[in-house]
């Protein structure tokens, strides 16, 4: 399995948030997000291969029960099933972080993180015209998305860029035709640094308050800013 990084921190975002967590960051993915923050796992992938009892020794090193798998897309990621199954073996709660447009397969998985992408992720069709025909084409795989609900315990994360990205969530969620708990939905402002959050952090909370979502603060941009490790 390539991996971009390995590293023990907080969790920064979703129902976790403030958990101490190791993440195993797979490198490659099959969408390309225009505000993707981690373009070293997605837009060009870094890290060296692992094998999975190497990614294990690594995680059981650090004093933590809870383990991210993480990407880019973990989901894509070569011997990702066995990875999964060995830190469950070891007693870890897996967190798995997915765009959810790969079926879950029957991995084991504690929570499910959901993030249907929106169309604000788009990449510029001028710039990147075939990932922008691959990227919309891929990133709203409903049956998808219907089999991680069906299967396991999840939360379902947006990222918002404007008050109108909001009605585009909800015909998805609609779509779904599933009965998902409003504060399983998070809906988490688009952004890589504290002033970009900040400035739409006030509408998309009274947003929140007034449809009943969960807000989403990115807890490792106010404490680390946007930087690899954490």
């Amino acid at each position: 399995m390539l991996v971009a990084e390995i590293f023990y921190s907080l969790q920064g975002e979703g129902i976790l948030a403030g958990v101490p967590s190791v993440f195993v960051r797979a490198s490659g993915c099959n969408l390309r997000c225009s505000w993707c923050d981690t373009p070293h796992a997605s837009w060009a992938p870094e890290g060296r291969p692992h094998t999975v009892d190497e990614i294990v020794a690594e995680v059981l090193g650090h004093p933590a029960r809870h383990v991210v798998l993480t990407g880019g897309e973990p989901m894509v990621a070569k011997d990702i099933h066995a990875l999964a199954a060995a830190l469950k073996g070891h007693g870890r709660h897996l967190t798995i972080e997915t765009a959810a447009t790969v079926a879950p397969g029957g991995i084991a998985c504690d929570l499910a993180s959901l993030s249907p992408k929106l169309l604000n992720s788009a990449p510029d069709a001028t710039k990147h015209a075939a990932w922008r025909k691959r990227h919309e084409a891929t990133r709203w795989q409903p049956d998808v998305v219907r089999a991680w609900l069906d299967a396991y315990d999840c939360q379902l994360k947006f990222v918002v860029a404007g008050p109108g990205d909001v009605d585009e969530l909800e015909a998805m969620l609609t779509k779904l035709g599933r009965e998902i708990a409003r504060e399983k939905i998070l809906l988490m402002p688009e952004g890589v640094t504290v002033e970009n959050l900040r400035a739409r952090a006030g509408w998309l909370a009274e947003l929140c308050k007034t449809r009943g979502y969960r807000y989403a603060p990115r807890l490792q941009i106010e404490l680390y800013g946007n930087q690899r490790g954490t």
